[in-house]
């Protein structure tokens, strides 16, 4: 979850800026059960489904290379999740596109907590995109009430010949 998506509220600047927001935030994410889904093996995905309460039952797409599954679910709320599973069994990126964010946690798992560790620190906190590029874990977010998109993937764990250009919502 991001603060920029509050920007709504009359008072969203204020409590974009303030880091009892943040905190508050951090706190109703960690509510959720965390499940090492980014990263974690193709089970976590059907554990996903039941978590997440999938509004329609989720397809599997093989991608032209065979080299990894896509796994898409559309959400009660609408919004629509992709896993992209290797040969190995391994997740090893999850994208949304939506009318409303998907439970990050959810799907990010460990993954999570360096994203919202990562915002703390960020100064631009409030602007309603966010990109993180490190050579482990890549993560964009944005978006605007009733319209977001994301995706976060491991570079190093993608196949042989896949690029981060072939992750898409």
């Amino acid at each position: 979850m991001h603060t920029q998506y509050m920007n709504e509220t009359p008072n969203a600047a204020a409590m974009n800026n303030s880091p009892l927001w943040l905190l508050m935030v951090a706190a109703i994410c960690y509510a959720a059960p965390a499940l090492a889904v980014l990263g974690g093996d193709a089970a976590s995905v059907e554990t996903d489904r039941l978590q997440m309460k999938v509004a329609q039952a989720a397809s599997q797409m093989p991608a032209a290379s065979g080299s990894y599954t896509v796994h898409e679910t559309i959400l009660p709320t609408g919004t629509r999740v992709r896993q992209y599973v290797s040969k190995a069994g391994t997740v090893f990126a999850v994208t949304w596109s939506g009318p409303f964010m998907p439970d990050l946690r959810q799907l990010m798992g460990t993954h999570f907590d360096t994203m919202i560790a990562r915002q703390a620190q960020n100064k631009h906190a409030g602007r309603r995109v966010y990109s993180q590029h490190d050579p482990d874990l890549v993560i964009e977010s944005g978006g605007r009430p009733r319209h977001f998109v994301g995706r976060a993937y491991l570079p190093g764990a993608l196949p042989a010949g896949v690029t981060g250009q072939d992750i898409k919502q």
